[in-house]
């Protein structure tokens, strides 16, 4: 059953509310622990500069799909932009990525108001989906989230 833009702005928010109560409630220490080790090491700071940027994307890509683009190019190399973006992200203290986190998740749920079922049921070009709606592609960002959140709990 397709989801509402509404729906689909509250669940955004109540993760990021989530997300946000779980790094707010670390210590220095925690910041620095391995959560994965593939294709280079991640630690839970690396996992929220990922959040960023992936979403900081995603506000970009979205949109294009709706305006009629197609998404992601086919040979898109998902494990080489996320490498690049935490190259750019790695000068960002913790409290300045949690900062951004806040900055554009609210930005992504308060877009994701302005939707139409039309909207949601547009296709295109995701960088991990492939070919799917913007309805899948914003359940994907909260989603994405309690995936690595369920790995940092882990760590």
């Amino acid at each position: 059953m397709p989801k509402s833009p509404e729906f689909l702005a509250k669940r955004l928010r109540a993760e990021g509310e989530k997300m946000t109560a779980f790094f707010t409630g670390l210590d220095a220490a925690d910041w620095t622990k391995t959560v994965y080790t593939e294709g280079g090491t991640w630690t839970i700071r690396s996992v929220l500069a990922h959040f960023v940027t992936a979403e900081q994307a995603f506000l970009k890509l979205f949109p294009s799909i709706i305006g009629g683009g197609e998404g992601v190019s086919k040979d898109f190399d998902l494990d080489r932009y996320n490498a690049r973006q935490q190259e750019k992200a790695q000068d960002l203290s913790p409290q300045e990525l949690l900062e951004k986190f806040q900055d554009v998740r609210a930005k992504m749920a308060a877009w994701t108001e302005t939707l139409s079922a039309e909207d949601l049921a547009k296709e295109g070009r995701h960088p991990y989906l492939g070919e799917n709606t913007v309805e899948e592609m914003i359940m994907l960002v909260y989603r994405h989230n309690q995936i690595h959140y369920r790995d940092m709990r882990k760590s």
